[in-house]
């Protein structure tokens, strides 16, 4: 088994690896967002224009 010291070194090791880890990552994240916000709002944009159509065109049908 370990003794305290070892322990104690190698949990300062993980979290200076996780920290490490966490900084790199940060902007990807940011970017990540942005992206997807921007994908949807598109989305949104382009059904918008669909239900536009579909509809001006259920309404130009004469049923008469």
């Amino acid at each position: 088994m370990f003794d305290v010291k070892t322990m104690a070194r190698l949990l300062r090791a993980h979290l200076a690896e996780v920290r490490r880890h966490a900084r790199s990552d940060a902007g990807y994240t940011t970017e990540t967002v942005l992206i997807t916000a921007l994908l949807v709002i598109l989305g949104l944009s382009v059904v918008g224009i669909i239900v536009a159509k579909v509809t001006a065109k259920a309404k130009s049908i004469d049923l008469g």
